[in-house]
């Protein structure tokens, strides 16, 4: 159903921090194909460890007969700089060198990541994006596109994300690097350097992702109660252990720091300035329980773009609600797409009904 590929992009690349690169390489997947009107295409962003086929970790959104169809659209998902599934990272080669980058790799923002984009949008022949999607770090690289080149897309749906990253959210990324930098092979140029605290920094990012209601649903303990056997720390462990066989310490660091960067208002005018130039049909979708993102945040989104609508979703998830909750925001999408179609232009923001 996808295809997997390999953009090359040859010309010097300069990042905000004022570093230029020889050239960079973006893994991305594409599902199904650009129509003779080039006006089906559905560009969707990942968020932190993702990779760039999306039909495996959002199947409840991507493939046959489901809302994102490659029957009908031609989907576009690019594993983002920095990462660890193809695209240029910490663990590719260094220009004309058989050494690889670890710690020497340069930081990529949220704004340099779309500025890399640009490039393979061009060399797909695409005109206009039709929909725009990601969630949490891929909301992030959505907003900043839609605002640097707001004629790029026609409606875009950022989830559980915001304009600029929260002080709550750089102190949970600052505290999953300590447990990185405090592995004492971190400052190996290995592979591996880092794994053990990168589990210890994926235990503190669930607690972000989830809810208490998650944990009390599904990680408490069950009768005789041993003492010292407790499901939830055993849990905890176990998506240590699950994040180290598919990721690396070298990218999880990187990334969250990348994540960080991220504010829409920089060297604009401000935030609000910088999201009322987004010129697509938008729907902002928050979840309720969501304590990372929390639905503040989409509201300030929402009061900003012109015409943006809002919806807020009720998750025993939390944040990982966005990747759970495909019926809800199956929903959500189509009332949203089919209510554009119908009423003005430049109408207000709305509220979901029966949802705030």
């Amino acid at each position: 159903m996808s295809d997997h590929q390999l953009f090359e992009y040859r010309k010097p690349f300069t990042l905000e921090s004022g570093i230029t690169l020889a050239g960079y390489q973006l893994a991305y997947h594409t599902y199904g194909a650009l129509n003779a009107q080039r006006n089906n295409v559905v560009w969707i962003f990942h968020a932190l460890t993702a990779n760039s086929d999306a039909a495996s970790w959002w199947p409840g959104l991507v493939g046959p007969s489901k809302l994102f169809d490659p029957e009908q659209y031609f989907i576009v998902c690019v594993n983002m700089p920095g990462s660890c599934y193809g695209s240029v990272g910490p663990l590719e080669k260094k220009p004309n060198s058989e050494e690889l980058y670890y710690h020497d790799f340069p930081a990529f923002t949220i704004r340099d990541m779309v500025h890399a984009y640009q490039p393979l949008r061009q060399h797909l022949s695409i005109d206009q994006i039709h929909i725009g999607i990601g969630g949490s770090m891929g909301g992030q690289q959505l907003l900043e596109w839609a605002i640097e080149e707001p004629e790029a897309f026609e409606y875009i749906i950022p989830i559980a994300t915001n304009a600029f990253h929260s002080a709550w959210g750089k102190a949970f990324n600052a505290t999953q690097r300590s447990c990185i930098e405090a592995d004492p092979t971190w400052q190996q140029s290995t592979p591996e350097a880092g794994t053990a605290g990168m589990k210890v920094a994926r235990s503190v990012a669930l607690l972000s992702y989830r809810h208490y209601q998650t944990y009390d649903l599904f990680q408490s303990d069950d009768a005789p109660y041993t003492v010292g056997q407790y499901k939830a720390g055993s849990y905890q462990q176990y998506q240590g252990e699950k994040l180290a066989k598919r990721f690396n310490a070298f990218s999880y660091h990187h990334l969250s720091a990348s994540m960080d960067s991220h504010h829409v208002g920089r060297r604009r005018n401000d935030a609000p300035t910088a999201l009322q130039s987004i010129t697509a049909k938008t729907l902002v979708i928050g979840i309720e329980t969501d304590i990372l993102f929390p639905v503040s945040e989409q509201q300030y989104l929402a009061q900003h773009i012109p015409g943006a609508r809002l919806a807020v979703i009720n998750s025993l998830y939390g944040h990982d609600g966005f990747l759970l909750e495909f019926e809800i925001i199956e929903k959500e999408i189509h009332a949203f797409l089919a209510n554009t179609r119908q009423r003005p232009a430049g109408e207000g923001y709305l509220q979901a009904s029966g949802l705030l």
